[in-house]
């Protein structure tokens, strides 16, 4: 047996202003044995796809893997060049292999496209026809829309956020179809909505009442006689399209019944907990989260973190700007901050220089402006990291132009040129930094941080900015999501 392994994700934050390009997805693209060989053994799901293949004596044939974490919307450009290529692989395969293992994130849009993860399989089933066996893995903030689970043989999405399963999800989804190609079990999905748009910042797996509803997923998987999988898909608030929001996906073993019915099923019951899904106790203004923990750190035994969350580009300058105008002394670190410009100019200074930035804030006008800033630069370089976190472990990430940077009063930054969030102790520990030498840590994640910083943390303090993730989706300028959703609707 041959399986083709591809893959096209962009998490689309669609009220940002640009695109993102085909120069955005080129950095981390792989393609033919380049994709097998460099994503064999990470945690992502096209190393769970591989790692099935391989215990299963199935050859992998690598096509194109392509993805940019979370940006704005890709470019008709790169929807059209890797969707394409995906496509003429398939063509040029023909009857070779026997399916495809396939990564998608299911919160793809383009300008034009506000279905696109669906226009992506059916650009494949335009080529290869309504049968070929197409098994799908897909990120737990998909927008799930009923022409996706059309479009697929099988799908399966991550359980938990942090994504710490993404290659586990990628063996379910293999595992699945292949079992269905040896005659082993049949396929059947069902699909529901609960009518709830969910913000990133209350999609953690841990926080009740969402821990309940997914360990109750898990329960049906294990005693319900003929359902193989379940996903309920959290959605991602940030993507404008008309199915922005939760699903439920079901896959049985041919009982098409079982699957709608089970799927409505967990689909009323996210309905039925609707409001105390959205965790409003546990976000606070910039000020008041930042007076906690500036006073939380001086009797801590850990550093306290404070989560910026609505930041969705990493440059955001709110919670910044509040704790230098505090003065406080606290030792404070902010890593990861996206600014390729400051970055630059740090790599032509060189370590050692003292330098007049206008610091971050640039990528909207939500992202609070500029800081004027003197810093003196710890470290400035190119920075290459291979990844040792629970999220994409082992696999190999450019930040490009980087740099340390005190701003004095005991506030240090780290720059970096690449999209890439702190969610490990990666930000410190590749930069001979230590974590616990800090009071305050300030990160920009929703919930991926949460695997490392939670013991790592004494506490986390969940901040809300004017920008464009917050914790109130009411405030967004919705053209395309569905306003009969909660909250929007009662």
């Amino acid at each position: 047996m041959r399986l083709a392994i591809a893959g096209f994700a962009l998490e689309s934050v669609t009220f940002l202003p640009e695109t993102t390009d085909i120069a955005d997805f080129s950095r981390g693209a792989l393609s033919g044995n380049e994709l097998v060989e460099g994503l064999a053994g990470t945690n992502t799901s096209v190393g769970g796809f591989l790692k099935v293949c391989k215990a299963e004596g199935i050859e992998p044939v690598g096509l194109t893997n392509a993805g940019a974490g979370a940006a704005a919307s890709a470019s008709e450009a790169a929807f059209d060049k890797y969707v394409g290529e995906i496509v003429a692989g398939l063509a040029e395969l023909k009857n070779e292999v026997d399916g495809l293992l396939l990564h998608l994130h299911g919160a793809l849009a383009t300008p034009s496209r506000r279905n696109a993860d669906a226009q992506v399989l059916q650009a494949i089933r335009a080529e290869v026809g309504p049968d070929f066996p197409i098994a799908v893995a897909f990120d737990l903030h998909g927008n799930i829309g009923q022409d996706v689970v059309d479009a697929a043989t099988v799908l399966a999405g991550y359980h938990y956020s942090p994504h710490t399963d993404m290659a586990v999800t990628g063996k379910r989804a293999a595992r699945m179809l292949i079992a269905k190609l040896r005659g082993q079990q049949g396929l059947a999905m069902g699909y529901a909505r609960p009518g709830i748009i969910l913000p990133s910042i209350f999609s953690a797996t841990c926080l009740e009442p969402l821990a309940t509803l997914m360990q109750h997923a898990r329960d049906l998987e294990m005693h319900t006689p003929g359902v193989l999988d379940i996903t309920i898909f959290c959605g991602f608030a940030y993507a404008d399209v008309p199915d922005c929001g939760m699903s439920v996906v079901v896959v049985t073993d041919g009982d098409e019944g079982l699957a709608q019915r089970t799927a409505k099923r967990l689909a009323g019951l996210a309905r039925d907990w609707r409001s105390v899904l959205f965790r409003r106790e546990l976000v606070l203004d910039v000020a008041t989260g930042v007076s906690q923990a500036l006073d939380l750190a001086k009797r801590a035994a850990k550093p306290v973190c404070i989560l910026e969350h609505a930041d969705r580009l990493n440059d955001s300058t709110y919670t910044l700007r509040e704790l230098l105008a505090r003065q406080s002394g606290a030792r404070v670190f902010a890593p990861f901050m996206f600014d390729p410009e400051c970055a630059a100019a740090c790599v032509a200074a060189g370590t050692g220089a003292t330098v007049d930035l206008q610091l971050c804030g640039k990528t909207s006008p939500q992202a609070g402006g500029p800081l004027s800033v003197s810093a003196k630069i710890i470290w400035a370089g190119q920075k290459t990291i291979k990844v040792t976190g629970p999220l994409y472990t082992g696999a190999t990430f450019n930040l490009g132009p980087s740099a340390v940077l005190d701003l004095g009063g005991g506030v240090m930054v780290s720059l970096i040129s690449i999209q890439w969030s702190a969610i490990d102790r990666d930000p410190f520990d590749q930069f001979g930094l230590v974590p616990e030498d800090f009071d305050v840590i300030l990160l920009r994640s929703k919930t991926h941080f949460r695997h490392v910083y939670t013991p790592l943390c004494e506490d986390i303090l969940i901040v809300d900015t004017p920008d464009w993730g917050p914790a109130d989706v009411t405030t967004l300028p919705y053209e395309y999501a569905d306003r009969g959703s909660f909250p929007f609707q009662p």
